[in-house]
């Protein structure tokens, strides 16, 4: 096993989640780029596709510097209706090995808090990681597949997931 697979237990995997989804639900979303290496890929998709291997995805990015600019929009240019997310992230099971690390599954559920209170199951499904370990030895994800189980995805998918 590499240094880098060894290192990344089930432990800091559930971490890594859990401050994953606590920044985004804390509208930290100028942290969230950080979760990231720098040449990364995010993918929103639909179990459907998936399971077609097809590309085709709701959201991409394969940089950091994607996601920056993502949240940048989402500040500054998209209008959406005010809204909140609570992630309840359930445990990460370490797959394979990998050359940058390790791969994972990790199931999710997302509420989603409208502004005038309504509150709803907005997705579930699972986060199809490789994790891998920076230079400073801090656990980011070098790919983060959203693979959501159905294949009606609101047209509000402002956040990230």
């Amino acid at each position: 096993m590499n240094r880098a697979a060894s290192a990344i237990d089930t432990h800091s995997a559930l971490e890594l989640n859990a401050q994953y989804g606590r920044c985004i639900d804390n509208d930290d979303l100028e942290a969230w780029p950080g979760f990231f290496t720098e040449q990364c890929l995010y993918r929103v998709t639909t179990a459907d596709n998936h399971a077609q291997g097809m590309e085709a995805s709701l959201i991409y990015a394969d940089s950091r510097a994607m996601l920056s600019d993502r949240v940048l929009s989402l500040r500054t240019a998209n209008v959406y209706e005010k809204q909140r997310y609570r992630h309840l992230v359930g445990l990460p099971a370490l797959l394979g090995e990998t050359a940058r690390g390790r791969q994972s599954e990790t199931p999710f559920l997302v509420v989603r808090v409208m502004r005038g209170g309504d509150t709803m199951i907005f997705a579930t499904g699972r986060y199809l990681d490789e994790l891998t370990l920076d230079g400073d030895g801090a656990l980011k994800l070098a790919s983060r597949i959203v693979v959501c189980d159905s294949h009606n995805i609101d047209t509000l998918l402002a956040l990230p997931l």
